[in-house]
């Protein structure tokens, strides 16, 4: 580190900088070490330093004051805050003040040298092109791999139609906005689109919550209600998780579907009611009809048009426009400048995505939030996806299930990493670094 540039320390206990400076010197630094506020904000005036470690409390100044200051003057420098009495409001406003990080004492050494390291390769790192950015679609709705296309160009020949959809797909594919698209396209656009998680509505009231029910049907209504189908006259109506609605509710749904008429709770006579369905299902509701546990006239009336929405596994090529998409949308929600670094992009597309579209738009909302310096590096994005993930072992036995089936492939096709890569729906580098994580290569 012949050629590091010079730290500053603003430490006003001689023991911690002492040893603060000992460390940072043997390590190949060269630092300046002050002990006030007046000192640091001197040095500050007369040489700028591309990195700053302050404690907070210092004297009638604080290392807040040393920040400010710091980044007035060169905007890129990178903070280190310290202290052994942190509180809420400080953290918060060394987040305001743009710290690049904030250590609690006591700390390890390594601990500090960490953040250091970290701090210098921020400021190396050329800011990242914006041409993915500023190409990046409206919708949420987003990927170019050829299974979704193959979802637009269906989504696209329905929505003008009045026909009934079917949307499969596991928990998080998008299946709710695959369905508002395809309202959004329709001649009803300008009426409800309305959305009931059937899963979530017990038994006994989806009937009321869908039909409606007049007063005195049941203990407790004491007025009428109206229901979901008649709320959402000359629009659509949702209806997820489909495939949990129970037996006696299913021949119900099939006669509105049929008759286009709701009767209400206790009421005498049907109404008509004039309203879309689009249904949609994480089961497999062919097989729950072999089976027996869902009606066959129910599944062919809802079967009119299928989409079948890809699990994101399937569509690695579109994670980076996925994380793009999210990093613009929340950077702009919350006012940051994070950015995704090569090795952070990597560590994105090489996850397996048990949660789908939905788990990665939360891992890239957690990274601009709290992505040290706004740097979102492979580190920090595997720490944000374990803190994201429900259960361990469950993801644990899913990449043993995905190691496995990469086995299997490889023996199938004699060794062929291309062709294997062609079968795994995955690019031949993601596979190879995926063999080289397994240790075979």
């Amino acid at each position: 580190m012949a050629n590091a540039q010079r730290l500053l320390v603003v430490e006003d206990d001689n023991a911690v900088r002492t040893t603060l400076v000992t460390f940072l010197e043997l390590e190949g630094y060269q630092v300046d070490a002050v002990a006030s506020s007046r000192e640091a904000l001197e040095r500050l005036s007369r040489q700028s330093y591309p990195i700053v470690i302050s404690d907070i409390y210092l004297d009638d100044r604080t290392g807040l004051d040393v920040l400010e200051e710091a980044r007035r003057r060169d905007p890129s420098c990178a903070v280190i805050l310290m202290t052994a009495r942190g509180t809420l409001e400080t953290v918060m406003a060394a987040t305001r003040g743009g710290a690049f990080d904030y250590i609690a004492k006591p700390f390890e050494l390594d601990r500090m040298l960490e953040a250091v390291r970290r701090a210098e390769q921020a400021r190396a790192q050329e800011p990242p092109e914006e041409e993915e950015a500023e190409d990046l679609p409206e919708t949420e709705l987003v990927g170019s791999s050829p299974a979704m296309v193959e979802v637009y160009k269906i989504i696209s020949r329905v929505a003008p139609t009045d026909a009934t959809v079917l949307i499969e797909g596991e928990t998080g594919t998008g299946k709710e906005l695959v369905a508002r698209m395809i309202h959004a396209q329709s001649p009803r656009a300008a009426h409800p689109f309305v959305a009931v998680d059937c899963a979530g509505i017990p038994p006994t009231l989806l009937e009321s919550e869908l039909f409606g029910a007049v007063r005195g049907a049941y203990t407790g209504a004491d007025r009428d209600r109206t229901g979901v189908f008649e709320a959402a006259h000359r629009g659509t109506v949702f209806l997820d998780e489909i495939g949990d609605i129970d037996s006696g509710f299913q021949l119900k749904l099939l006669r509105f579907l049929q008759e286009k008429e709701i009767r209400p709770v206790g009421a005498a006579r049907p109404k008509p009611v004039d309203v879309r369905v689009i249904a949609a299902t994480n089961r497999d509701l062919q097989k729950a009809v072999e089976e027996g546990k869902f009606r066959q006239d129910l599944w062919f009336r809802l079967n009119v048009v299928r989409i079948t929405l890809p699990p994101l596994r399937q569509r690695a090529g579109d994670v980076a426009l996925l994380a793009n998409y999210f990093l613009k949308k929340y950077n702009e929600r919350y006012g940051m400048q994070a950015r995704l670094l090569p090795d952070g992009l990597r560590a994105l597309e090489d996850y397996t995505w048990p949660g789908n579209v939905r788990q990665l738009q939360h891992v890239i909302e957690r990274l601009v939030i709290l992505a040290p310096g706004g740097r979102i590096d492979g580190a920090a994005v595997r720490d944000a996806i374990q803190a994201s993930a429900p259960r361990e072992k469950a993801i644990e036995t899913l990449a043993a299930a995905e190691e496995e089936q990469i086995r299997r492939v490889l023996q199938a096709t004699g060794g062929n990493k291309s062709r294997a890569a062609r079968i795994l729906g995955i690019e031949r580098k993601t596979l190879y670094r995926k063999l080289e994580r397994m240790g075979l290569l």
